[in-house]
């Protein structure tokens, strides 16, 4: 550990000056040689880094995003090389190449971080060793020496001897119990973080590499913290179990107010808007980005957002393309997949179906038979004596002498004498 702390030791100067700084400002309020004054400076330092980290996990959440809206085109390659796993996962690498989205950009706070924990790591070492580092002087090595957090040194380890740890003035008994404590409590943070992502803002529909990536860590990573928390000393505990602390709650924000579409927290967060949309009749400025996006789905909503604007055109309220709300017609009848609704749609299933080429010629003529004989029939003249005989219509011989007795190619019927 000593061989990694020492590659970072170009930041060991900055981050023993920023602990300095806060020492001072809290040593005036609790005194410069108590735990408090040591302990809160590496939690200010932790809030501080993390508030530099922002941006970065900003872009963390982009790229997350992005790797969303990729998971149809994901599930289509699953599905088409389901049974050749090798070409899968060329394929899915190809994909995150063309569309220049990285499924490993979730670690990037976890790495942006690596330089100031091993730098302080490095920075406690040193005060546990009786060495000054960085702008940490002798009288300063020697108050940190004395700083106890809950009985236990601010340098003190769980491996330490008791030797070692009487030298800093502390029982192995309480060195101990505080730093197992401690392990427990950040292997937990970090376990809890993950199975929250894991649990709630996934969309389990779509299983991806990512997805993987985020169970495996959920496992791994308490392990970790508590396999290599032995090792640690307890300044540099309070700094990683803040850092989880931090973590967690920053991650609660985003699933609270931003959820991954088609997750349970998704859903959770769309039933509260929508109660908070037909209560008040209209969206919020920070609700409008969430509904305009939806609005922009059209077809390619899923459940849940399908589900959203039902709900609002049954209580005859219509979202816009900007994200904003606006009051319409009550509707009984929900929208279909591609947003018509299902009367709509019904009434196209029971339009008659179009005739093939050969039934039109079939029925053709037939038609037109009928049509010949009615316009025939209305056309004789109701008084042949007064008229004259009419002349054959071309098409009607055939009918005209059939009407007149005659028998058509055969001996003719004689006619009747005449009454006078």
């Amino acid at each position: 550990m000593d061989t990694i702390a020492s590659l970072f030791s170009f930041i060991t100067t900055p981050v023993s000056w920023v602990i300095v700084q806060f020492h001072t400002v809290y040593g005036a309020v609790f005194g410069p040689d108590t735990g408090w004054a040591w302990g809160l400076s590496i939690v200010s330092l932790v809030i501080l880094i993390r508030i530099c980290l922002i941006p970065l996990f900003v872009k963390q959440i982009k790229a997350t995003r992005a790797m969303q809206t990729l998971q149809p085109e994901m599930k289509k390659i699953q599905e088409r090389y389901k049974n050749d796993k090798q070409r899968q996962s060329e394929e899915m690498m190809k994909l995150y190449k063309e569309t220049g989205t990285n499924p490993l950009s979730s670690c990037l706070p976890i790495l942006a971080q690596s330089p100031f924990f091993f730098a302080l790591y490095h920075v406690l070492n040193g005060i546990a060793n009786g060495e000054t580092i960085g702008v940490i002087n002798q009288s300063l090595l020697e108050s940190a020496q004395k700083a106890h957090i809950l009985g236990a040194p601010l340098a003190a380890k769980f491996t330490d001897s008791s030797s070692d740890l009487a030298a800093l003035d502390a029982s192995p008994t309480s060195v101990r119990i505080v730093t197992a404590f401690m392990i427990v409590l950040m292997s937990a943070s970090q376990f809890f973080t993950q199975r929250q992502l894991m649990t709630k803002n996934v969309d389990t529909t779509v299983k991806t590499p990512f997805m993987q990536q985020q169970k495996m860590l959920m496992y791994v990573f308490p392990v970790m913290f508590a396999v290599f928390g032995i090792n640690f000393p307890v300044g540099v505990l309070v700094y990683w179990l803040t850092t989880n602390v931090w973590t967690m709650g920053q991650q609660m924000y985003v699933i609270h107010n931003n959820p991954t579409p088609g997750s349970k927290a998704q859903a959770a967060y769309l039933e509260r808007l929508y109660k908070s949309v037909t209560h008040h009749g209209k969206t919020r400025r920070s609700e409008k980005t969430i509904v305009k996006a939806i609005v922009a789905k059209g077809r390619d909503r899923n459940e849940y957002e399908r589900k959203f604007i039902n709900g609002l055109s049954k209580v005859g309220l219509v979202a816009q393309a900007d994200g904003t709300v606006v009051k319409g017609e009550a509707q009984t009848a929900t929208l279909t997949e591609d947003g018509t609704p299902t009367s709509a749609a019904a009434a196209r299933r029971q339009q008659p179906k179009r005739q093939t080429k050969s039934q039109r010629q079939t029925t053709g003529p037939k038609a037109a038979g009928e049509t010949t004989t009615s316009l025939t029939k209305s056309d004789e003249p109701q008084d042949a004596e007064t008229t004259g005989p009419a002349k054959p219509k071309p098409g009607s011989a055939g009918r005209s002498k059939a009407q007149s007795g005659q028998r058509k190619g055969g001996p003719q019927r004689p006619k009747s004498p005449s009454k006078k």
